[in-house]
């Protein structure tokens, strides 16, 4: 009888440790984490989950190129002037600063100056394919949080693929294809993201939108997240609580705007016209003055910070979880399978926090005979539970931790967690003792008492 009452004991002991969080996370919600979002009232705070800011996240990541020397400048080479292509007298070089244009132009912050800017080799081996792959990497998950924007110096390829990919360059798949003829191209029908729909968000679609040719007004190619977005957070994108919702519980959504990698493959550069002119080769190049990408580090809704070091980016992971995206829990916290942080319920969600694993806590506790008052809480190895300062037995009501074996407690509290009023251990508390705190400390330990309280007095 002794031992079925004892694995009844230890199975619930099991189950409450659950909830035996550190203050404010006792329910799992996120009253910790935070982030700040602009509304017409200006910059709030939103309690909704917990991950970083969106930022630009082309200050952290590699560009690499191919073919690699398709870059302009080496050797040497003359090419037309955009806007009047027949004055063909102006210069790249790479050995000279001012007319260099290397790739990191496309990126360069002084002020987003558009003369400077990256640029190829011109058409010269016509009728070859001028063909170019700029791959973006940032070694780390990321989630785009606006439109991808790239502005060309030159006019705007004829056909051009963004493709995504989330294992590192390993595969890839497409995002939008561009073109001044889909059909021709890409053998699909020309579509814009306001044909799509919630059901169709997630179609790969061609786009002749950006594709208009050799002009001074048309430099500008968009990949439309924000228009996405809306078909979830309205127009103005205004109930984002219904867009987290979706992005919770679809694993496709959440995926679709999620990348390690961005790939702009371009195929044909600006033409204007049916035919090339061949006798002008020099007119047609790929020149990219900027491209914006805008984003967060995916943390899986367990980090409100992401850190740049030694050219990596990692998550401050919280709730105990670790990884580069927190997507697993630490040792010794594994006394359930890891799970990512969720915005549902809406508004606080749920953070999942990581529990100790039953080995890392140590043996089952033991209740004497002064059953059940929770003040008499041991535990038989303390060295090896660390009891006062274990993440679910910790000190409470300002008592310090001495040697991780007890509490030092407060001259008004006491109990090994000093979780009890001395008042009450005498007797002596009356309603107007001024004394605030509840008898048993935590509501995890109140939640203890609550489901232990009818038990009959043991000794083990």
């Amino acid at each position: 009888m002794y031992l079925s009452r004892f694995l009844s004991i230890h199975a619930l002991w099991v189950t409450v440790s659950s909830v035996m969080q550190p203050y404010p996370l006792v329910w799992g919600h996120y009253d910790l984490c935070k982030t700040q979002i602009y509304t017409e009232e200006g910059k709030v705070w939103d309690y909704m989950a917990c991950q970083p800011e969106s930022t630009d996240m082309t200050k952290y990541l590699k560009v690499k190129l191919d073919p690699p020397d398709i870059t302009c400048g080496d050797p040497p080479e003359t090419f037309c002037a955009m806007g009047n292509p027949y004055m063909c007298n102006n210069e790249c070089d790479a050995s000279t600063p001012e007319l260099a244009h290397p790739p990191e132009l496309m990126f360069d912050f002084e002020g987003r100056h558009p003369s400077t800017f990256w640029q190829s080799a011109t058409w010269k081996e016509y009728p070859k394919p001028l063909q170019v792959n700029i791959t973006l990497s940032w070694s780390k998950t990321i989630e785009l949080t606006d439109n991808i924007v790239i502005t060309f110096e030159s006019g705007r390829p004829d056909q051009m693929i963004l493709e995504k990919s989330l294992d590192y360059g390993r595969t890839w798949q497409p995002y939008q294809y561009y073109a001044t003829d889909c059909l021709d191209a890409f053998h699909m029908d020309p579509k814009s993201v306001k044909d799509l729909s919630q059901h169709t968000v997630l179609e790969i679609i061609c786009t002749e939108e950006y594709s208009t040719g050799y002009t001074t007004n048309s430099k500008i190619i968009h990949f439309e997240i924000k228009d996405r977005f809306a078909f979830f957070a309205g127009p103005r994108l205004r109930n984002m609580a219904s867009l987290y919702g979706q992005l919770d519980t679809t694993k496709k959504l959440r995926d679709f705007f999620t990348v390690t990698d961005l790939r702009i493959r371009l195929l044909r550069p600006a033409v204007g016209e049916i035919f090339v002119d061949e006798l002008h080769l020099a007119r047609y190049f790929y020149a990219i003055s900027d491209i914006k990408v805008r984003g967060r580090c995916k943390c899986n809704l367990h980090a409100t910070v992401c850190v740049y070091d030694n050219s990596k980016l990692t998550c401050e992971c919280e709730h105990n979880t670790t990884g580069p995206d927190c997507g697993k829990c630490k040792k010794n916290y594994q006394g359930r399978p890891w799970s990512p942080g969720s915005y549902l319920p809406i508004p606080k969600g749920t953070a999942n926090t990581c529990i100790p694993s039953i080995s890392s806590i140590g043996n089952p506790p033991k209740f004497n005979r002064i059953w059940p008052n929770i003040s008499s809480l041991e535990v038989s190895n303390p060295k090896q539970a660390n009891v006062c300062d274990n993440e679910l037995l910790h000190c409470q009501n300002g008592g310090t931790c001495h040697n991780n074996v007890r509490c030092l407690c407060p001259a008004a509290y006491t109990g090994i967690l000093c979780e009890k009023l001395r008042c009450e251990e005498a007797g002596s508390c009356g309603s107007d003792s001024g004394q605030g705190a509840p008898p048993y400390g935590s509501p995890a330990l109140l939640l203890l008492t609550t489901l232990l309280g009818t038990a009959s007095p043991l000794v083990f």
